[in-house]
Order: C-alpha cells, then structure tokens, then sequence
C-alpha cells in the first residue's frame, strides 16, 4: 500500500452511529499504529433549539483533510426535544443533520464522502404515478453540496446512481460477511447443491440472490409477490399471496436473501411456505434489519420452528431486546468500513472490495476441508 494519503483522515460519526465509528477508529488506529489518545474521529455537535430548529458545529478545524462522514438515517433511538417533547430523529432529520454538519465545513476539506449504508429514501427510488423521486434528488443535493464520494451498502435499487452520472457512487453487498457469519455459527452445514438452496422471496432481490447462487455453487428458487392493487395499506398494495418458483426443497436447507426485514411479514410468510414444502433449516440474511412492527412475531415463529436464524448487520439500530434472542445473529461489518475508509484515503481502488468473490471461494474450500477433517477453518480474508 502506499504511503502518501489523499489528505490528514477525519472520520465524523453521525447521531446515533457513535458505537460504530468508534470500532471503525480503532481498527484505523491499529492498522496505522497510533496509539495513547489519537483518535481520526472529529468532534461535530448538532445541538437543538426549543422549536426544534438545529444547527452543526464543527470543534476543530478540517482545512485540507480527506472526510469520511459516516450516517444512518435510520436510527430512532436518537431523540431531541421539540416544545418541551421528546421526538425521537426521523430519517429527514437524519438528513438534515447531515447536510448541517457538511455546511459546517464550508468547502474547506479537501474530500468529503458520505458513507449511508441504507440510503434515505432508497426505496422511493422510481416514480410509478405522480410521485416525488425522493432519493435521486438526496444524492442530487449531496453532489451540489460537494461530496465527492457516496458509498452505500445494498441498495434497493443501485440504479438510482443514475442521477449523479458524475459523483462516485459505490453499492457495496456484505456477501462475503454474511456467509462468514453462517459457516462461523454452523459449521455442520454443507454448501452443496443437493444440501442448499438460496431462495429470493420477490423478484427485486433475484438480482442478489444469484450472485449468492454462482460464488456458493448452489441452486436458486424464487417467490413472486402477487398483489391487490385495487387497494392502498399503509402505502403501499397489499400482498395476498406468494407463489414459489424452483426445485425440490425436501431434506434442504434454504437461505432467503433480501436487502431488509421491515415489518417481517412477507420474510416470515415465505418461510412458512418453505417448512410447508418440506424445508430443513430456514437461514435469512438481510443487511438491513428494521423490525418495524416488533420482535413478538418473530418470537412466535422461532418456537413454532419456522425458521433457525436471522442474520443482520450493525449497520443500522438494534435494540438490547433484539441483540438478546436466540434466533438473531449479528453480522459486524465495522473493519468492513475501515478497510473502505483506509484504501481510499491512500487514493487506491476498492474493486477487490466490491467483488469479493476469490475470498468467498477460499472460505468456502477452508470449510469443505475442515468439514473433511483435514484442518482447521480460520476465516481468511480479513485485514489484520
């Protein structure tokens, strides 16, 4: 790698993301061996007034640096107080505090990029009657603002980067992690076509999906949402029923992939379908876990044996009640990021990043030798 860096790095931690960036840090530190109280963390407030207008202070100053601002838009745990009540952050505040803290700069850094790993309004990404393009005009407003850099992770969509033909726009997909996560939690399991199957629950994630398919080597089915769109529910056209597309599943274990869990309903529906049709194990990877509606119906179909985990990231929030169940196992990404934030600093590509697929495959070898006792699986792959 080289030594000559892009700019002094900053790495600014939106509200609510401070545990996160502070794992990002220490990895930074170790890999470039500051030590005592160093830190590549910036200190940026955002502090409310009592009508609940804000503003972003910046403590120091960031003349010259290469910035990475790192937010989640998602995070409902932040709260402020707005005439004397306690309002928990929506994503548009979420934004704005974003765009706050990048007019705080002033165009004095030399990079600004901003690392949202579910992207605001990422699913209001195309227009089907007379609506908004919310997420195109965010990123719009981003690149006006003068970022440089937009790096996302899973996005519903990556073609909305079409709207900014002339800002870097990364989509990044966690694959590699997520199957780290399964093989480290369930060594027994056999990655082979006649044993696995990954299964897309809608059309939108087919895309993911068989990119799962090809570096595992394993078969792929497919669920299609058929809808009611006579009717409107909370936005959007009902789902009355999915409909199952693709081999066998007898004797199988399956592993439904998809961008996020939002209220559960549709994950849980499928995999019911699936033990219905003869299923072993039932594995869900998502990127994004949003719980909307609760955990209680998750709880419900854990017992009746539905399905054996979840996988998530620590991307966006997850309550103490989620991180404590059984069923739920978190898929850290933070030396992930790190790792992101320390090749670009150094001004050299992430390709080996974005397309982890010889790592993926030497993982996969590891497991099937350690499954056929010849040695012992050490997750390669990760930067020390």
């Amino acid at each position: 790698m080289k030594d000559a860096l892009y700019g002094d790095l900053s790495v600014i931690g939106m509200s609510g993301s401070e545990q996160f960036t502070l794992q990002v840090d220490s990895y930074l530190k170790e890999w470039r061996r500051h030590g005592g109280e160093e830190t590549f963390l910036v200190d940026v407030t955002c502090p409310r007034f009592g009508t609940g207008e804000a503003k972003a202070s910046l403590h120091q100053s960031l003349r010259g640096h290469d910035v990475y601002i790192y937010c989640d838009p998602f995070n409902y745990s932040v709260t402020y107080k707005m005439y004397g009540q306690t309002v928990p952050m929506s994503p548009d505040d979420h934004f704005a505090d974003l765009k706050r803290v990048i007019a705080a700069i002033a165009g004095k850094a030399r990079r600004v990029s901003v690392i949202m790993p579910m992207l605001y309004e990422g699913r209001q990404h195309k227009r089907s009657s007379r609506e908004s393009l919310d997420c195109a005009l965010m990123l719009q407003e981003l690149e006006a603002m003068g970022v440089k850099n937009i790096i996302t992770f899973d996005a519903h969509d990556p073609r909305v980067q079409n709207a900014i033909p002339l800002c870097g726009f990364d989509d990044v997909r966690p694959t590699y992690q997520m199957i780290k996560a399964l093989l480290r939690r369930f060594p027994d399991i056999s990655v082979d076509k006649d044993d696995l199957m990954i299964i897309s629950p809608d059309e939108g994630a087919m895309g993911r999906c068989m990119y799962f398919s090809s570096v595992m080597g394993i078969d792929i089915g497919m669920f299609y949402k058929r809808r009611n769109y006579a009717k409107v529910v909370n936005g959007r056209n009902p789902i009355e029923a999915h409909e199952y597309l693709g081999r066998d599943l007898t004797g199988k274990d399956v592993i439904i992939v998809d961008d996020m869990i939002a209220s559960g309903d549709s994950l849980l529906d499928v995999a019911l379908q699936l033990k219905e049709k003869g299923a072993k194990r039932i594995f869900a990877f998502a990127t994004f876990g949003l719980f909307t509606d609760g955990l209680d119906k998750f709880d419900k179909a854990y017992k009746e044996g539905i399905f054996t985990r979840i996988f998530t990231t620590n991307f966006v929030h997850r309550t103490p009640e989620l991180l404590a169940k059984e069923w739920y196992v978190e898929v850290n990404m933070c030396k992930y990021v790190a790792y992101i934030i320390d090749t670009l600093n150094h001004d050299e590509t992430i390709s080996t990043l974005l397309d982890p697929v010889k790592r993926i495959h030497n993982l996969l070898d590891k497991h099937k030798k350690m499954q056929g006792g010849q040695i012992k699986i050490d997750f390669p792959g990760e930067k020390k």
